[in-house]
Protein backbone atom coordinates (compact mmCIF):
# COMPACT_ATOMS: atom_id res chain seq x y z
CA UNK A 1 0.00 0.00 0.00
CA UNK A 2 1.44 3.36 -1.05
CA UNK A 3 2.21 5.92 1.64
CA UNK A 4 -0.33 8.73 1.89
CA UNK A 5 1.07 11.99 0.54
CA UNK A 6 -0.41 15.46 0.40
CA UNK A 7 -1.51 15.02 -3.21
CA UNK A 8 -3.28 11.75 -2.36
CA UNK A 9 -5.42 12.35 0.69
CA UNK A 10 -9.06 11.69 1.58
CA UNK A 11 -11.46 14.57 1.92
CA UNK A 12 -12.21 17.82 0.13
CA UNK A 13 -10.45 21.14 -0.46
CA UNK A 14 -12.13 24.49 -1.06
CA UNK A 15 -10.76 25.86 -4.33
CA UNK A 16 -11.89 28.95 -6.22
CA UNK A 17 -15.31 29.01 -4.58
CA UNK A 18 -16.19 25.31 -4.50
CA UNK A 19 -15.55 22.25 -2.38
CA UNK A 20 -13.76 19.76 -4.66
CA UNK A 21 -12.37 16.24 -4.06
CA UNK A 22 -8.88 16.47 -2.58
CA UNK A 23 -7.18 14.79 -5.55
CA UNK A 24 -8.87 17.18 -8.01
CA UNK A 25 -7.39 20.33 -6.42
CA UNK A 26 -4.54 20.79 -8.90
CA UNK A 27 -2.64 23.48 -10.80
CA UNK A 28 -0.72 23.53 -14.07
CA UNK A 29 3.06 23.06 -14.23
CA UNK A 30 3.31 26.49 -15.92
CA UNK A 31 1.54 28.33 -13.10
CA UNK A 32 3.28 31.64 -12.50
CA UNK A 33 3.54 30.92 -8.77
CA UNK A 34 5.70 27.84 -9.38
CA UNK A 35 8.23 29.78 -11.45
CA UNK A 36 8.19 33.24 -9.85
CA UNK A 37 6.95 32.59 -6.26
CA UNK A 38 3.85 34.76 -6.78
CA UNK A 39 2.02 33.05 -3.93
CA UNK A 40 0.93 33.92 -0.39
CA UNK A 41 -0.42 31.62 2.29
CA UNK A 42 -1.54 31.25 5.90
CA UNK A 43 -1.27 28.57 8.56
CA UNK A 44 -4.25 28.20 10.88
CA UNK A 45 -5.25 25.81 13.65
CA UNK A 46 -8.62 24.46 14.70
CA UNK A 47 -9.20 23.22 18.23
CA UNK A 48 -12.28 21.14 18.88
CA UNK A 49 -13.52 22.10 15.42
CA UNK A 50 -13.17 25.84 16.05
CA UNK A 51 -10.66 27.82 13.99
CA UNK A 52 -8.55 30.09 16.18
CA UNK A 53 -8.46 33.68 14.86
CA UNK A 54 -9.35 32.60 11.34
CA UNK A 55 -10.70 36.06 10.46
CA UNK A 56 -7.39 37.62 11.45
CA UNK A 57 -5.49 35.10 9.34
CA UNK A 58 -7.67 35.79 6.31
CA UNK A 59 -7.20 39.55 6.69
CA UNK A 60 -3.45 38.94 6.68
CA UNK A 61 -3.74 36.73 3.59
CA UNK A 62 -5.47 39.57 1.75
CA UNK A 63 -2.84 42.05 2.95
CA UNK A 64 -0.02 39.75 1.82
CA UNK A 65 -1.68 39.49 -1.60
CA UNK A 66 -1.86 43.28 -1.87
CA UNK A 67 1.85 43.54 -1.05
CA UNK A 68 2.54 41.08 -3.90
CA UNK A 69 0.40 43.27 -6.18
CA UNK A 70 -2.68 41.13 -6.57
CA UNK A 71 -6.16 41.15 -5.08
CA UNK A 72 -8.00 38.12 -3.77
CA UNK A 73 -11.22 37.37 -5.71
CA UNK A 74 -13.06 36.54 -2.45
CA UNK A 75 -14.00 38.68 0.54
CA UNK A 76 -12.69 38.04 4.03
CA UNK A 77 -16.17 36.89 5.06
CA UNK A 78 -16.24 34.39 2.18
CA UNK A 79 -12.86 33.02 3.26
CA UNK A 80 -14.08 32.74 6.87
CA UNK A 81 -17.11 30.76 5.67
CA UNK A 82 -15.02 28.60 3.35
CA UNK A 83 -12.57 27.66 6.12
CA UNK A 84 -15.41 26.65 8.43
CA UNK A 85 -16.98 24.61 5.61
CA UNK A 86 -13.70 22.76 4.99
CA UNK A 87 -13.44 21.81 8.67
CA UNK A 88 -17.06 20.65 8.71
CA UNK A 89 -16.91 18.75 5.40
CA UNK A 90 -13.79 16.86 6.45
CA UNK A 91 -15.20 16.21 9.94
CA UNK A 92 -12.08 17.58 11.62
CA UNK A 93 -11.56 18.55 15.24
CA UNK A 94 -7.92 19.38 16.06
CA UNK A 95 -6.59 20.36 12.66
CA UNK A 96 -4.25 22.50 10.62
CA UNK A 97 -5.54 24.67 7.76
CA UNK A 98 -3.59 26.02 4.80
CA UNK A 99 -5.22 28.87 2.85
CA UNK A 100 -3.13 29.77 -0.20
CA UNK A 101 -3.48 32.22 -3.10
CA UNK A 102 -1.41 32.20 -6.27
CA UNK A 103 -1.08 33.49 -9.81
CA UNK A 104 -2.15 31.00 -12.47
CA UNK A 105 -0.83 29.91 -15.85
CA UNK A 106 -2.29 32.60 -18.14
CA UNK A 107 1.09 34.36 -18.49
CA UNK A 108 4.64 33.04 -18.31
CA UNK A 109 6.94 36.01 -17.86
CA UNK A 110 8.08 38.16 -14.96
CA UNK A 111 5.20 40.57 -15.48
CA UNK A 112 1.93 38.74 -14.90
CA UNK A 113 -0.70 41.37 -14.27
CA UNK A 114 -3.49 39.57 -16.13
CA UNK A 115 -3.07 36.13 -14.58
CA UNK A 116 -5.99 34.56 -12.78
CA UNK A 117 -5.73 34.65 -8.99
CA UNK A 118 -6.52 31.25 -7.52
CA UNK A 119 -7.42 30.62 -3.87
CA UNK A 120 -7.66 27.34 -2.01
CA UNK A 121 -8.11 26.19 1.59
CA UNK A 122 -7.07 22.70 2.69
CA UNK A 123 -7.26 21.18 6.18
CA UNK A 124 -6.05 17.99 7.79
CA UNK A 125 -5.79 16.44 11.22
CA UNK A 126 -2.73 17.67 13.10
CA UNK A 127 -2.83 17.54 16.90
CA UNK A 128 0.76 18.72 17.60
CA UNK A 129 3.87 20.01 15.81
CA UNK A 130 6.44 18.78 18.34
CA UNK A 131 6.09 15.68 20.50
CA UNK A 132 5.20 16.07 24.20
CA UNK A 133 8.66 14.73 25.09
CA UNK A 134 10.40 17.37 22.99
CA UNK A 135 8.23 20.16 24.37
CA UNK A 136 8.91 19.03 27.94
CA UNK A 137 12.69 19.08 27.51
CA UNK A 138 12.74 22.02 25.11
CA UNK A 139 13.68 21.78 21.44
CA UNK A 140 17.25 22.27 20.23
CA UNK A 141 18.17 25.07 17.82
CA UNK A 142 21.35 25.85 15.94
CA UNK A 143 22.14 29.14 14.19
CA UNK A 144 20.84 29.35 10.64
CA UNK A 145 23.33 29.81 7.78
CA UNK A 146 20.93 32.34 6.18
CA UNK A 147 19.72 35.73 7.43
CA UNK A 148 16.34 37.41 7.14
CA UNK A 149 16.52 40.04 4.37
CA UNK A 150 16.23 43.77 4.95
CA UNK A 151 12.73 45.25 4.44
CA UNK A 152 13.97 47.20 1.41
CA UNK A 153 15.24 43.98 -0.22
CA UNK A 154 12.11 41.79 0.02
CA UNK A 155 8.39 42.13 0.91
CA UNK A 156 9.11 41.05 4.48
CA UNK A 157 5.71 41.98 5.90
CA UNK A 158 3.93 39.50 3.62
CA UNK A 159 3.55 35.78 4.28
CA UNK A 160 4.91 35.08 0.82
CA UNK A 161 6.05 31.66 -0.36
CA UNK A 162 9.36 32.94 -1.70
CA UNK A 163 10.46 34.22 1.70
CA UNK A 164 10.42 30.67 3.07
CA UNK A 165 13.09 29.30 0.74
CA UNK A 166 15.87 30.21 3.19
CA UNK A 167 13.75 28.80 6.04
CA UNK A 168 13.64 25.41 4.31
CA UNK A 169 17.39 25.50 3.69
CA UNK A 170 18.10 26.51 7.28
CA UNK A 171 15.83 23.84 8.76
CA UNK A 172 17.39 21.18 6.53
CA UNK A 173 20.82 22.25 7.74
CA UNK A 174 19.66 22.11 11.38
CA UNK A 175 18.08 18.67 11.05
CA UNK A 176 21.21 17.25 9.42
CA UNK A 177 23.09 18.34 12.55
CA UNK A 178 20.54 16.72 14.88
CA UNK A 179 18.66 19.91 15.86
CA UNK A 180 14.91 20.48 15.54
CA UNK A 181 15.12 24.03 14.17
CA UNK A 182 17.38 27.00 13.52
CA UNK A 183 17.50 30.53 14.91
CA UNK A 184 17.74 33.12 12.15
CA UNK A 185 19.50 36.44 12.50
CA UNK A 186 18.44 39.49 10.53
CA UNK A 187 20.42 41.44 7.98
CA UNK A 188 22.13 43.38 10.81
CA UNK A 189 23.15 40.29 12.76
CA UNK A 190 20.43 40.71 15.39
CA UNK A 191 18.19 37.86 16.57
CA UNK A 192 15.13 37.63 14.32
CA UNK A 193 13.08 34.42 14.56
CA UNK A 194 13.18 30.67 14.03
CA UNK A 195 12.41 29.23 10.59
CA UNK A 196 8.66 29.37 11.18
CA UNK A 197 8.11 30.88 14.62
CA UNK A 198 8.81 34.00 16.66
CA UNK A 199 11.17 33.92 19.64
CA UNK A 200 10.87 35.15 23.24
CA UNK A 201 13.53 35.37 25.96
CA UNK A 202 12.99 35.54 29.72
CA UNK A 203 15.34 37.82 31.64
CA UNK A 204 14.76 38.75 35.29
CA UNK A 205 11.12 37.69 35.08
CA UNK A 206 10.41 39.87 32.04
CA UNK A 207 9.70 38.82 28.47
CA UNK A 208 11.95 40.18 25.72
CA UNK A 209 11.22 39.69 22.02
CA UNK A 210 12.74 41.13 18.82
CA UNK A 211 10.99 43.99 17.04
CA UNK A 212 9.43 42.49 13.86
CA UNK A 213 10.98 44.98 11.47
CA UNK A 214 12.01 42.47 8.78
CA UNK A 215 9.87 39.43 9.63
CA UNK A 216 6.22 38.76 10.42
CA UNK A 217 4.61 40.04 13.59
CA UNK A 218 2.97 36.67 14.14
CA UNK A 219 -0.64 36.28 15.18
CA UNK A 220 0.44 33.82 17.88
CA UNK A 221 3.18 36.27 18.90
CA UNK A 222 0.62 39.04 19.41
CA UNK A 223 -1.69 36.66 21.26
CA UNK A 224 1.06 35.60 23.67
CA UNK A 225 2.09 39.22 24.29
CA UNK A 226 -1.52 40.06 25.20
CA UNK A 227 -1.80 36.98 27.45
CA UNK A 228 1.47 37.83 29.20
CA UNK A 229 0.38 41.41 29.82
CA UNK A 230 -2.96 40.16 31.15
CA UNK A 231 -1.00 37.93 33.55
CA UNK A 232 0.98 40.95 34.75
CA UNK A 233 4.19 39.97 32.94
CA UNK A 234 6.14 42.87 31.48
CA UNK A 235 6.86 42.48 27.73
CA UNK A 236 9.73 44.39 26.13
CA UNK A 237 10.01 44.57 22.35
CA UNK A 238 13.55 45.57 21.41
CA UNK A 239 16.63 44.70 19.39
CA UNK A 240 17.94 41.37 20.69
CA UNK A 241 21.59 40.40 20.26
CA UNK A 242 23.34 37.06 20.43
CA UNK A 243 24.81 38.20 23.76
CA UNK A 244 21.26 38.48 25.11
CA UNK A 245 20.89 34.74 24.60
CA UNK A 246 23.61 34.23 27.23
CA UNK A 247 21.61 36.27 29.76
CA UNK A 248 18.27 34.50 29.25
CA UNK A 249 16.94 32.05 31.83
CA UNK A 250 14.22 30.71 29.52
CA UNK A 251 13.54 30.81 25.78
CA UNK A 252 10.44 29.78 23.87
CA UNK A 253 9.01 29.99 20.36
CA UNK A 254 5.51 31.01 19.30
CA UNK A 255 3.66 30.18 16.10
CA UNK A 256 0.42 28.72 14.81
CA UNK A 257 2.05 25.32 14.31
CA UNK A 258 4.51 25.53 17.22
CA UNK A 259 1.98 27.14 19.60
CA UNK A 260 4.19 27.96 22.65
CA UNK A 261 7.26 25.68 22.50
CA UNK A 262 10.08 25.84 25.07
CA UNK A 263 13.67 25.86 23.83
CA UNK A 264 16.29 23.75 25.59
CA UNK A 265 19.34 24.78 23.56
CA UNK A 266 20.51 27.38 21.05
CA UNK A 267 23.92 26.59 19.56
CA UNK A 268 25.49 25.41 22.80
CA UNK A 269 23.53 27.71 25.12
CA UNK A 270 21.31 25.65 27.43
CA UNK A 271 17.98 26.55 29.05
CA UNK A 272 15.51 24.82 31.33
CA UNK A 273 11.85 25.32 30.40
CA UNK A 274 10.70 27.18 33.49
CA UNK A 275 7.75 28.61 35.34
CA UNK A 276 7.04 31.50 33.00
CA UNK A 277 7.17 29.36 29.84
CA UNK A 278 4.76 26.80 31.31
CA UNK A 279 2.50 29.57 32.58
CA UNK A 280 2.13 30.93 29.06
CA UNK A 281 1.74 27.45 27.57
CA UNK A 282 -1.25 26.93 29.88
CA UNK A 283 -2.66 30.39 29.17
CA UNK A 284 -2.39 29.88 25.41
CA UNK A 285 -4.04 26.46 25.50
CA UNK A 286 -6.91 27.93 27.50
CA UNK A 287 -7.24 30.80 25.01
CA UNK A 288 -7.35 28.67 21.85
CA UNK A 289 -10.00 26.36 23.30
CA UNK A 290 -12.45 29.06 24.30
CA UNK A 291 -15.93 28.53 22.79
CA UNK A 292 -16.66 30.60 19.68
CA UNK A 293 -20.02 31.48 18.20
CA UNK A 294 -18.31 31.82 14.79
CA UNK A 295 -18.17 28.03 14.43
CA UNK A 296 -20.91 26.52 12.31
CA UNK A 297 -21.24 22.74 12.29
CA UNK A 298 -22.72 22.57 8.80
CA UNK A 299 -21.70 24.01 5.46
CA UNK A 300 -22.48 27.71 5.31
CA UNK A 301 -24.87 29.26 2.77
CA UNK A 302 -23.33 30.57 -0.41
CA UNK A 303 -20.75 27.80 -0.82
CA UNK A 304 -21.33 25.70 -3.91
CA UNK A 305 -20.16 22.13 -4.32
CA UNK A 306 -18.20 21.09 -7.39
Amino acid sequence: MAAQTFDNHPGVIWMNGALVPWTDARLHVLSHALHYASSVFEGERAYGGIIFKGHEHHRRLAHSAEILDFKLPHSIAELDAAADAVIAANKLSDAYLRPVAWRGSEMMEVSAQTTKINVAIAAWEWPAYFSPELKKAGIRLTLAPWRRPAPDCAPTQSKAAGLYMICTLSKHDAERQGYQDALMLDHRGLVAEATGANVFLVQDGKLHTPIPSCFLNGITRRTVIALAQHEGIEVIERDVTLEDLDKASEVFLTGTAAEVTPVGEIAGRHYNPGRLSHRLIDAYQAEVRKPSDQWVQTQLPGLKAA
